[in-house]
């Protein structure tokens, strides 16, 4: 009989029914302790909006393979998310002490990664059903505030090229 971790478990009963919030609303605003090239800093969404939008994608846990996967194509694509006027900020319920690590080995030190708190994972509604983590979810907020693209599955796979798009098609705007 092969038994799942439960970590593994609760992600794929989690994976039909991702909800997040939708296109349009406004996001809520936050602030959390972040980290950029293992040193820590205080991240503010509403300080972040005034330099141009935001990518801010909810992952599970740090180190764990899909997250990992994804922070690094992340990575990978920062200097066009930068040549479209966009920041990354990825989010975690992980203790800072792991997210400083991760921000170095998988970040690249490219872009910051933050805490996710229980509030802030409610308020986006990106919960990972049975623990206090988060799905995988990516936003793309606009400077005003909106969600302007959001695009929540488990697998990495979508989530670099759909939010670069979107941050592309703000840019024309």
């Amino acid at each position: 009989m092969l038994r799942l971790p439960l970590f593994a478990a609760a992600v794929a009963l989690a994976a039909p029914a991702l909800a997040a919030l939708p296109v349009g609303a406004t996001a809520p605003d936050f602030s959390t302790q972040g980290a950029m090239a293992g040193k820590t800093f205080q991240f503010s969404l509403a300080k972040a909006l005034k330099k141009g939008p935001v990518v801010l994608y909810f992952f599970p846990k740090a180190f764990t393979t899909g997250c990992t996967i994804e922070t690094k194509a992340f990575a990978d694509a920062s200097a066009d998310f930068a040549k479209a006027g966009a920041q990354i900020v990825g989010v975690a319920a992980d203790p800072i002490e792991d997210l400083q690590r991760f921000s170095t080995e998988a970040c690249r030190s490219k872009f910051p990664v933050a805490v996710a708190s229980p509030k802030m994972i409610a308020d986006y509604d990106v919960a990972l059903p049975l623990m206090p983590r988060s799905n995988r979810t990516s936003f793309v907020i606009a400077r005003n505030g909106k969600i302007a693209y959001m695009h929540s599955e488990m697998k990495p796979d979508g989530h670099i090229t759909g939010t670069l798009e979107a941050v592309r098609a703000l840019k024309g705007k």
